[in-house]
């Protein structure tokens, strides 16, 4: 299993999927077994857990600074 490409999927699945992003708030390991598809020990799921919101906080990072460079760009 490529764990960095399910942190990808699951990543998308929460700005994509408001339902699924409330899933993952309420309780993350039952949100990301469901997509991974497999019953993970709890220091492998939290591990994954912790990449998905650091991959959320970097993405929203660069989403923000993208729209701060563009104000300046123009």
């Amino acid at each position: 299993m490529d764990i960095k490409a399910k942190i990808e999927e699951c990543v998308e699945k929460i700005k994509n999927d408001k339902d699924f992003a409330a899933d993952f708030q309420k309780d993350p390991v039952k949100a990301v077994e469901r997509i991974i598809g497999v019953d993970l020990p709890d220091d492998t799921i939290n591990s994954v857990i912790d990449g998905i919101k650091a991959k959320i906080s970097v993405d929203d990072v660069k989403d923000k600074l993208g729209g701060l460079l563009g104000g300046f760009m123009k």
